[in-house]
């Protein structure tokens, strides 16, 4: 069942958002060669309780990090440890914030500045997927509409959209109603209307769509252990337009490497 926002619960939303979205600006100034991934998560940690916030992710099912770092061919769900970064790495970095009793949540793909051309190329087009989604989430549209707007975009180029992990509703919980997938059919699905806020979060590889579960019960790696980028945003659908809750404005600001040519 979806869980319809009231504008105070969505001004609440907002405020985490913020907190999260900060946080990930603190990490972004500390992506480089040689750092630790776990140094990362500590940091994301320490800003998060600091503004009086709580990791959503920490202990969630057991999950025992308050980031999902997932490098290369990692796609989601991987642990933050001794790992030390590499010029020619790629690492997605998710993360929540709960925050006076809902959650926020967001991703961004971060390439270090040795990553090969195509390499980029995957994460430009990811993230230009996850906008051409966003404009098809808006009161009376389907959640195909927004599904479909990211494979097809993707597709075109020849990339693996992942299929076993989706977006999803947030807000009490940090995973409800309505499940957001990343591919789909035009005028299918459920229809959104006012009050929904959910996060899109497309998942592609530049290679095959198949993927694999580590032994460790989280990590999903590509299954030819090709790169993968992901990217999300929480959005909330309103009368007239949609809002896009989270940002990545201060991982833009503090990342060294300005691999893109604007911010949203």
């Amino acid at each position: 069942m979806v869980h319809l926002k009231t504008d105070e619960e969505i001004a609440i939303i907002r405020e985490g958002a913020q907190i999260l979205g900060k946080a990930h600006g603190e990490i972004a100034r500390l992506v480089k060669p040689g750092v630790k991934t776990s140094a990362l998560d500590k940091v994301a940690e320490e800003y998060i309780r600091d503004c009086g916030g709580v990791p959503s992710f920490k202990n969630y099912n057991g999950f025992p990090a308050t980031l999902c770092i997932s490098v290369n061919e990692t796609v989601v769900h991987g642990f933050p440890g001794n790992y030390e970064l590499r010029e020619t790495d790629v690492i997605a970095v998710d993360c929540g914030v709960y925050y006076k009793g809902y959650h926020s949540d967001s991703a961004y793909t971060y390439p270090l500045e040795g990553v090969k051309e195509e390499v980029l190329l995957l994460l430009e087009r990811t993230y230009e997927s996850l906008f051409k989604g966003i404009e098809q989430a808006k009161a009376g549209n389907r959640m195909g509409d927004v599904s479909c707007a990211i494979q097809s975009y993707v597709e075109a180029f020849g990339y693996g959209v992942v299929r076993e992990l989706v977006g999803h509703g947030v807000g009490k919980n940090l995973h409800e109603d309505p499940e957001v997938p990343n591919y789909g059919k035009r005028g299918k699905g459920v229809k959104l209307v006012p009050g929904m806020v959910f996060a899109i979060e497309p998942m592609i590889n530049l290679g095959t769509r198949n993927v694999v579960q580590e032994r460790d019960g989280w990590t999903i790696r590509t299954a030819d252990r090709r790169p993968s980028a992901h990217f999300e945003h929480m959005v909330a659908i309103g009368e007239e337009k949609t809002e896009v809750l989270t940002t990545h404005r201060y991982i833009e600001e503090n990342y060294s490497f300005k691999w893109r040519s604007r911010s949203r």
